[in-house]
């Protein structure tokens, strides 16, 4: 035990006290901030002040363009569809069609004029327009067809110097679109008023059920958002200190250090002791993370209402549940830490550690597309295989735990076999590593490995 925790207090304070990782402390969270905000103001940023368009209004007595007018002029985020699926929509879209989305959470500010043909056909007052947007008095200009209000399959046309700016032409659309179909209605005989009402749209409250026919309390949603938060935990630890633990095992291969550590030390004591202390180290590393968001956000959220704590809503979750995330969480990390452990101790440079370490990264985004059909449906064969299997236990179990809680044996079965996964590829990784110290300067193959472990 005295020789474990010295190898813990070896790995633990060389890091914690070199710079690299106080600078990386201080400035991951700034970063982080930076990289949340930029992209809004960016997308807010609108050069050159207000988009100039004018409209050529072709209904009778233009009778529209007030209409149109009043809803480009009023600055409000429509959403015409807030209980899509959010998720879904962001997997399954496009990279043109998330910019869009993204586009129509923006404002975009416009001035706007008439423009009437006085005896000019449309391609002369066309002609007229192009010229404008040509010498920069125009941005655009919208042609209101005259039958739009009475035919559907009708479109208006857009005519800009910028028509790649998704977010302009989006928002154009939408109000467009929101213009349109409220005139259609008010010329129905329906009063504005009802037209409010009868738009809003419809929320829908989900209460689960479970075996015995009881219902639960309202389903917010926080469970599965707690789960995709868990995946991007151990994403994120195993990302950062992964390749720290790899090194870890490959510096003092390099060095030859380890050769004097085995005399005194066992190599699974070794292996393990340097397990915990690099976990260690990115336990007190994103504590501090943790804490300087906690703060950050409170104080944003003390000056944006007045208030503090009683602000904040935790999710309505069993309490078992936390304790399922946080022990599939410590699981999911240990499976992954050792396989960078099992790939250090394999071998020799840090360049084959670092090609080796990518199917690892691989291995733990495919548990994250595998949680996908588990959501769907939680009790299948499918489910409850992903769920047992050691390296996509640590999400997909979760996911049946938030969607359908499964038997509390499958849960505990899933757990074990992780814990044993983890265990093993420590164990295998010490053994590989003490007959690797002999072999200095020669690359392992697979059946080389193989005569390592029965050698060991």
């Amino acid at each position: 035990m005295n020789k474990f925790l010295a190898v813990v207090k070896r790995e633990y304070v060389q890091r914690v006290r070199s710079k690299m990782f106080v600078l990386m402390t201080v400035l991951a969270p700034v970063m982080l901030i930076v990289f949340a905000v930029l992209p809004h103001l960016l997308f807010s940023i609108k050069a050159g002040g207000d988009t100039r368009v004018a409209i050529v209004d072709q209904t009778e007595n233009a009778r529209l363009y007030e209409r149109i007018r009043e809803s480009l002029l009023t600055q409000e985020n429509s959403n015409e569809n807030p209980g899509r699926n959010q998720l879904a929509d962001t997997a399954n879209s496009s990279s043109k069609e998330r910019l869009e989305a993204a586009g129509r959470s923006m404002t975009a500010r416009f001035s706007v004029e008439p423009v009437t043909l006085n005896g000019l056909s449309l391609a002369e007052v066309r002609h007229e327009l192009n010229d404008r947007i040509g010498i920069d008095q125009l941005d655009g200009y919208l042609v209101i067809p005259s039958d739009i209000l009475k035919n559907g399959d009708s479109k208006a046309s857009y005519y800009g110097r910028n028509v790649s700016d998704v977010i302009t032409r989006g928002q154009i659309e939408e109000r467009l679109d929101r213009a349109v179909r409220k005139q259609r209605l008010v010329e129905r005989g329906i009063r504005e008023q009802d037209i409010e009402n009868l738009s809003r749209p419809v929320r829908l409250a989900t209460y689960p059920v479970n075996e015995k026919g009881e219902e639960g309390i309202k389903d917010s949603g926080a469970g599965f958002a707690l789960v995709f938060v868990i995946a991007f935990l151990i994403y994120l630890t195993v990302l950062l200190y992964g390749q720290v633990i790899l090194g870890a095992v490959i510096e003092e291969k390099e060095s030859r250090i380890a050769e004097i550590l085995l005399s005194s030390v066992r190599s699974f004591t070794l292996m393990f002791g340097k397990l915990i202390g690099v976990s260690l180290v990115a336990l007190t590393q994103m504590s501090i993370w943790v804490l300087a968001f906690v703060l950050v956000s409170l104080y944003g959220l003390t000056r944006m209402t007045g208030r503090g704590l009683e602000e904040v809503s935790l999710p309505q979750l069993p309490p078992i549940f936390f304790l399922y995330f946080f022990l599939f969480f410590v699981v999911g990390y240990f499976i992954y830490a050792t396989i960078y452990l099992l790939i250090g101790s394999v071998v020799t440079t840090a360049q084959e550690g670092g090609q080796l370490a990518m199917p690892v990264v691989m291995l733990l985004l495919s548990a994250l597309y595998i949680a996908f059909p588990v959501i769907r449906s939680p009790n299948s064969p499918f489910a409850v295989w992903v769920s047992m299997f050691p390296f996509f236990a640590p999400i997909t179990m979760i996911v049946r735990i938030v969607s359908q809680t499964p038997p509390t044996w499958q849960i505990i079965l899933s757990l074990v076999i992780a814990a044993a996964t983890a265990w093993l590829l420590l164990w295998l990784a010490s053994r590989i590593y003490r007959v690797g110290m002999l072999m200095y300067g020669k690359k392992a193959s697979i059946p080389q490995v193989w005569r390592w472990l029965r050698q060991a």
